[in-house]
């Protein structure tokens, strides 16, 4: 905790601040090993304070790490006790509520927002977040040998998606409760896997589909996320063309994964070899995302990237072909970027036909 500390303090240093005061859980989870309701405070010093309400004081106690814990009343009574503490100081903070920035700022003028140092200290993971990647990734893996005996004609999307959630649960890997979609997971089969994040529907499983399976799920506070795509019956020679293009479109953007490379030259690798068989208009989104406490980090694995890939970042490579009404075909996994990327994923990336 305290390498992380004192990452978090290099970048508030960048942008001139003293005290950095975070809101959001993940980066209150980030800062002190507590993921809850309640205010996190890191000051230049090192020393690090949590302030909650009397509801939240005992988890406080026990998760976090090397913290003061003081308790407050809930709501406003929360901010009293913080400008209590940081009154006077250059502070930068995470804090999206519209009404909470209003009233700190009456009191402390100078006060930045700003989700920077929060999420560029994040992005590289240390040893102890890339196992815990790694068991979260080796859990997917698991779900998709589920998918392969679960899979038949006749069951549908959300009935998979029952099964498939009630075994993560079981083995302590949970929702995101990422807030773009109303489902925990994507399952797509047949035309509904034309849209890259299809909400998940009673459609029954056909002979013919190709089945888009996106596990995006959180074990010990971290994402993994994959895409496998499987198909069932009797698919069609364009399917098993598409599913090819997209295999290999993956393969080389994962061999383009390297510490100081471009973002830009990873999406480039996978969208030229889309665009070189002729489907480059349905590949209609970017290559990868950075993971970690959250669904999306950084980086950004796009054509638009200026960023550069360094040393223990996790990202995901994710092309996909996309043709409407039809169906549609990512192939998808998380990676730790090292000089010989860290695919987190084992499971097969051959066509399975079930």
């Amino acid at each position: 905790m305290k390498s992380r500390r004192n990452v978090l303090l290099k970048q508030a240093q960048k942008i001139d601040c003293d005290i950095l005061v975070c809101f959001e859980p993940e980066n209150l989870f980030y800062l002190t090993g507590f993921w809850g309701e309640a205010i996190g405070v890191l000051e230049r010093n090192g020393s690090t304070t949590i302030i909650a309400p009397e509801l939240e004081v005992s988890r406080a106690h026990e998760d976090s790490i090397d913290c003061e814990v003081v308790t407050s009343e809930r709501g406003t009574g929360l901010l009293t006790s913080l400008l209590t503490k940081i009154n006077g100081k250059k502070v930068c903070t995470d804090c999206q509520n519209y009404d909470m920035m209003q009233i700190l700022k009456k009191s402390l003028p100078k006060i930045r927002h700003s989700t920077e140092p929060f999420y560029r200290a994040r992005e590289i993971k240390d040893d102890s977040e890339i196992k815990i990647l790694r068991k979260a990734s080796r859990i997917l893996d698991d779900m998709y040998e589920v998918c392969t005996t679960k899979i038949t004609k006749g069951l549908r999307e959300s009935e998979l998606q029952t099964k498939l959630m009630s075994f993560a649960m079981e083995q302590d890997m949970f929702a995101t409760g990422y807030r773009s979609t109303l489902n925990p997971l994507i399952i797509a089969g047949g035309p509904n896997g034309a849209l890259p994040h299809a909400q998940v529907t009673d459609r029954k499983f056909m002979s013919g589909d190709m089945i888009v399976v996106d596990l995006t799920l959180r074990y010990k506070g971290y994402v993994s996320d994959a895409t496998r795509t499987f198909g069932l019956g009797r698919i069609s020679d364009q399917a098993k063309e598409v599913y090819e293009i997209v295999k290999e479109s993956q393969k080389l953007g994962l061999a383009a994964v390297k510490p100081n490379v471009s973002c830009k030259s990873v999406d480039d690798a996978c969208r030229d070899h889309i665009e070189m068989n002729s489907y480059g208009k349905y590949f209609i989104h970017s290559t990868g995302h950075g993971i970690g406490l959250e669904v999306h980090e950084f980086p950004t694995i796009s054509q638009k990237s200026t960023s550069f890939l360094q040393k223990n970042m996790a990202i995901t490579v994710e092309p996909g072909i996309y043709i409407p009404n039809r169906f549609g075909i990512r192939i998808e996994d998380s990676v730790i970027v090292q000089q010989r990327p860290t695919i987190m994923h084992k499971f097969t990336k051959d066509l399975l036909i079930l």
